[in-house]
């Protein structure tokens, strides 16, 4: 039961009470009632109150009498529940304007909402940002970062809450952006859609603000110049971004781009300019964005490129020093083994040739030794499953030094492959980047030296040649299975 509900039932119960006091009080000097009871007793003792035993001759006087409501206590009551239900409605509307002017605040509620969300110190730093910027981020991703000329509660008609509209403001932080070149323009649409309110078309309908890119045309020749387009069909190109030189205004012909564009392609389409522009429907403004150039699109790459070089250059060392231990180790088993042959030989010549023995012991000795070694050479490249050639027997040997110069050296291949590998991931995604960009990039500044290049280039042909032998074994081994697969089949067509 609500406040204005029960103030109303007291008040119709005390003014009932009041009434039938002072009738039975006129009544008793008559000789009608046989009891009087005072007014204040019949309030604090209500329910010893009995209407027929207080006066008696209620019914016999007024049979018809009833407790009605007062006309002026109704409209009382009426305007109290009023006046309550009017405040409720207030205090909804506060907290609902409340809510939403934090929402527009902070989309993301959490504790200490309603403190700024930056120091004052920092709140001129969309003052001085005039144009928005395009990063590059270590992990591929792209960072927009966005001056909004949108206002945070209130717009220039003074309107507030959720009936604000766009207006504009240098007060609010710029608005930072993660996307990755793959993806289409339709999706950095929806991200600036998600931060601006809702604009009034022409029927004054809301609807969500519509966002088009624009960058420079590509009718001009290298200096900035516009030229004829019957002049040619090829499309100028420079990759300088905002490190070329300002376009005059009069040469500036925008063209506006298709959503479904990827956002990598469209940047180095724009690339050809300084600067391209995102326009918002409703704002009297456009919001520019300087184009990154090959060296900040390409910045964190080289950087890592830097660094794994001189990692690999450290690396190359010390594995060139245990190569080279390692060959000279197999070259010096090549040498004492032909120092054994040698001396078998000088045995037998001397056995036969300056004793008693004679070519009669002597030559079954030198026969059966040869099949020995024959076959003992045969079993032992049967067992390690290799070619059966100087160049298997010297790999073997070579990689068993190796190993366990690697390991005294504290070298782990496994690392050095890793590291090459993707120093050669990290050049070729450069050379696309400077491809994409039409210009020449200089390795030898990021490697650090040719040595290093040697090693890349003769790891990857390494690896290179390894994937060509698995593929060929691959291939070997389909092939087989489809050759006894075949006459599995003519077998059981043989049948049929």
């Amino acid at each position: 039961m609500s406040y204005a509900a029960r103030a109303y039932s007291q008040l119709t119960v005390a003014s009932s009470v009041q009434r039938v006091a002072n009738y039975c009080r006129t009544n008793s000097n008559r000789g009608f009632g046989r009891h009087t009871y005072h007014p204040s007793r019949l309030a604090l003792e209500p329910h010893k109150w009995r209407p027929l035993s207080v006066c008696s001759s209620l019914r016999r006087i007024s049979p018809s009498y009833s407790l009605a409501k007062d006309p002026i206590q109704e409209e009382s009551a009426r305007e109290t529940n009023q006046g309550d239900q009017d405040a409720h409605e207030r205090e909804v509307e506060a907290s609902i304007q409340q809510a939403t002017k934090q929402q527009i605040k902070r989309p993301w509620q959490r504790e200490g909402a309603d403190k700024p969300p930056a120091d004052e110190s920092h709140r001129s730093m969309n003052k001085t940002m005039t144009k928005g910027k395009l990063l590059t981020t270590p992990t591929r991703l792209l960072k927009l970062i966005l001056p909004l000329p949108v206002d945070a509660t209130h717009d220039e008609h003074g309107n507030k809450g959720e009936f604000r509209s766009l207006a504009q403001n240098q007060d609010i932080q710029p608005l930072a952006l993660l996307m990755h070149p793959q993806q289409p323009l339709s999706y950095l649409e929806r991200l600036i859609q998600a931060e601006l309110p809702v604009v009034r078309d022409s029927d004054g309908h809301e609807k969500m603000p519509s966002i088009h890119f624009l960058a420079e045309g590509s009718e001009r020749d290298e200096e900035g110049q516009r030229k004829d387009p019957a002049d040619s069909n090829v499309a100028s190109y420079s990759g300088l971004g905002h490190e070329g030189a300002d376009t005059p205004a009069e040469h500036q012909d925008w063209v506006r781009w298709s959503s479904s564009t990827e956002i990598g392609d469209f940047i180095r389409d724009a690339a050809r300019g300084r600067e391209f522009v995102i326009c918002v429907d409703g704002m009297e403004t456009e919001m520019r964005v300087e184009v990154p150039s090959f060296n900040d699109r390409t910045h964190y790459l080289r950087v890592r490129l830097r660094r794994m070089s001189r990692k690999i250059e450290t690396l190359s060392k010390i594995k060139q020093e245990c190569d080279m231990l390692a060959h000279r180790g197999a070259h010096r088993i090549a040498q004492g083994g032909f120092a054994v042959l040698t001396g078998w030989w000088g045995i037998v010549y001397y056995v036969t040739f300056h004793t008693d023995a004679g070519w009669d012991l002597v030559e079954p000795v030198t026969y059966l030794a040869g099949l020995t070694t024959i076959m003992g050479g045969y079993l032992w490249f049967l067992f390690i499953s290799r070619d059966l050639s100087y160049q298997a027997a010297l790999k073997i040997t070579v990689s068993r030094r190796q190993n366990v110069l690697y390991q005294a050296r504290g070298f782990e291949p496994q690392k050095w492959e890793a590291l090459t590998h993707d120093a050669n991931e990290v050049r070729r995604e450069i050379r696309i980047i400077a491809e994409e960009y039409d210009v020449d990039w200089d390795e030898m500044k990021d490697l650090g030296g040719e040595n290093v290049k040697q090693v890349l280039e003769r790891e990857n042909g390494k690896r290179k040649r390894r994937d060509n032998a698995d593929d060929e074994d691959v291939a070997g081994v389909d092939k087989e299975a489809q050759g006894n697969a075949e006459p599995k089949g003519k077998t059981e067509d043989d049948n049929k």
